[in-house]
């Protein structure tokens, strides 16, 4: 079995464990996820903990049930505390204003790009080069983090582009006359 599945999920205080079948759903302060377990993983729970383990020893048992345990933890940290992702836009000119539920950018097109955020997936921004996308979901924070960034990725000369704010650019020499 996983070494990762071995370790319970442990429920932070507040948020609230239900399961029907196979769904699970945790609800806590910050909102409601729900995720289908995979049928070759049992769910028990102890006190104040969440226990993962394989229906039957096969290998896959084994691999999913880790992958189930570490879905199971995202969850109950983005019911509880959430998640953040934040971005930094370099460049002369490039700037970000978030409108309702829209990101207008400017970075270098002919014409402003405007990202719609999907449902649950907040996004602000602070000053006009920085963007701050924060939810309950782990991976639709990162989904949107890295659509946001596809718009105009660090180029390797100059670095100008959407970066991650914790990503190091590392630059190309000139070319030599």
């Amino acid at each position: 079995m996983s070494r990762i599945a071995k370790v319970p999920v442990e429920l932070p205080k507040g948020v609230e464990f239900k399961q029907e079948g196979n769904v699970v759903t945790l609800k806590g302060g910050k909102g409601e996820l729900s995720m289908e377990l995979n049928s070759e993983v049992e769910l028990t729970q102890d006190d104040g903990g969440l226990k993962v383990s394989p229906r039957s020893g096969s290998r896959f048992a084994m691999a999913i049930t880790g992958t189930m345990r570490s879905l199971l933890a995202n969850m109950a940290h983005g019911v509880s505390e959430g998640f953040e992702r934040k971005l930094e836009l370099v460049g002369v000119g490039y700037r970000a204003q978030a409108q309702g539920k829209n990101l207008n950018l400017t970075l270098g097109f002919s014409h402003p790009v405007v990202y719609a955020a999907p449902e649950g997936i907040n996004i602000e921004t602070p000053s006009q080069t920085e963007v701050v996308i924060t939810g309950t979901d782990k991976q639709k924070v990162g989904q949107v983090a890295a659509e946001i960034r596809r718009f105009r990725p660090p180029e390797p000369y100059k670095g100008k582009g959407v970066r991650y704010a914790d990503e190091r650019v590392v630059l190309k020499e000139a070319k030599k006359k």
